[in-house]
């Protein structure tokens, strides 16, 4: 177990910083460069799974982070999208979409199964009344806390 006390050091928030490179660097020249509309979709779709990590990691509790990292998840399906526009109007090369697709791909997986991680080691606890509760220190934590996550996820 590691502890991840930035949202840097999440292997998915790298991926994704290296999609965002890769996306700006695709759509400098070529077709793609003088399509201004979906230019700007796909940039900005990239960036959104970037900054969703971020922001995610950012809140105060487990839900909200996942919250925001289905956010992340849903710009990466966003992206792919474009990326089928982009190759059915041959905007980007055949092998540089190959290596966006193939990223992003392992981006989102990625993404998901830091989801599937997080819910999946969320704390309750039976209540009074029967029910099951969450923990209140699960559900909230300090900017001095750094979440516990295994290497895989890193």
């Amino acid at each position: 177990m590691a502890k991840v006390e930035q949202f840097e050091d999440l292997r998915c928030w790298q991926m994704s910083r290296t999609l965002v490179k890769l996306v700006y660097q695709s759509s400098l020249s070529g077709e793609l460069s003088k399509d201004f509309s979906s230019k700007d979709q796909l940039r900005r779709a990239s960036l959104s799974v970037m900054n969703n990590i971020a922001e995610g990691f950012a809140r105060y509790s487990k839900q909200e982070f996942i919250l925001f990292l289905n956010y992340a998840q849903s710009s990466a399906a966003e992206v792919k999208s474009m990326l089928y526009v982009c190759e059915d109007l041959n905007y980007i090369p055949t092998e540089k979409l190959k290596e966006l697709h193939q990223l992003n791909d392992q981006l989102r997986k990625a993404i998901l199964a830091l989801i599937k991680y997080l819910a999946s080691s969320q704390k309750s606890y039976t209540g009074v009344s029967g029910s099951r509760v969450r923990e209140p220190r699960e559900i909230y934590r300090t900017y001095s806390d750094s979440y516990q996550i295994s290497d895989e996820h890193l």
